[in-house]
C-alpha cells in the first residue's frame, strides 16, 4: 500500500512517502526533483513508519541523534542505489567529496571508472533526504555544492552535525 504525509521540520515541511512498509521518499516540499505524484497516494499521517520517522527527525534536529533506523526502499537505477549505499556509510559530522565516492565505486565495482559528475547526479537525485545523507558530500575544494534542497539547508544540516567550517571538517574518505 502506498501512502504519504507531510512532516514539519525546522528547515521546512517535508513530504514522506511509504510503499510496501518501507520509506521510499523524503523531500522538502520545494526541493528540486521532488515528485508531484505523491498527491495520488492517500495521506496517512498515523502510519507507524511516519511516526518513527518523525521521532527520529526530531532527535536529529534537537541534537539527540544517534542514527536513522528505518526500513528504506529508495527507487532508482543500480548505479544510483550503489551511490546511495555509500552515502549511508558517511558518519554524522564528517564529509566526503564526489570524487572520493567515484573512486570508492571504481574500487568496489568491477573496476569501472566512474566520474565525479555521474556520482553528483546520483547524489542529487537521492529520494530520501537527510536519512540518506547526501548533504555530507562537498566539492573537491570543500565548497558546498549541489544540494537539491538548497545550499542554505545543506549548510544548516552540516552545522547541526557540528561541521562548522571547511578547515575543520573531518573527512570520511580521502579526496
Amino acid at each position: 500500500m502506498k501512502r504519504h504525509c507531510t512532516i514539519r521540520t525546522p528547515l521546512g515541511d517535508m513530504i514522506a512517502m511509504v510503499e510496501q512498509e518501507h520509506l521510499c521518499g523524503l523531500w522538502f516540499t520545494d526541493q528540486k526533483y521532488a515528485p508531484e505524484f505523491f498527491r495520488e497516494w492517500p495521506p496517512d499521517p498515523d502510519d507507524p513508519i511516519f511516526a518513527a520517522l518523525r521521532g527520529q527527525l526530531d532527535a536529529y534536529f534537537t541534537g539527540r541523534f544517534s542514527r536513522f533506523d528505518l526500513p528504506l526502499a529508495p527507487q532508482g537505477t543500480g548505479f544510483q542505489k550503489a551511490v546511495w549505499a555509500l552515502l549511508r556509510a558517511i558518519p554524522p559530522g564528517t564529509v566526503t567529496t564526489y570524487g572520493a565516492l567515484a573512486r570508492q565505486l571504481a574500487a568496489g565495482g568491477e573496476g569501472r571508472v566512474t566520474s565525479a559528475r555521474a556520482v553528483g547526479s546520483a547524489v542529487g537525485h537521492n529520494p530520501i533526504s537527510i536519512v540518506i545523507p547526501c548533504h555530507r558530500v562537498v566539492g573537491a575544494d570543500g565548497s558546498l555544492t549541489g544540494y537539491a534542497g538548497g545550499l542554505k539547508r545543506k549548510a544548516a544540516l552540516l552545522s547541526l552535525e557540528s561541521v562548522e567550517h571547511p578547515s575543520r571538517w573531518r573527512r570520511f574518505t580521502d579526496s
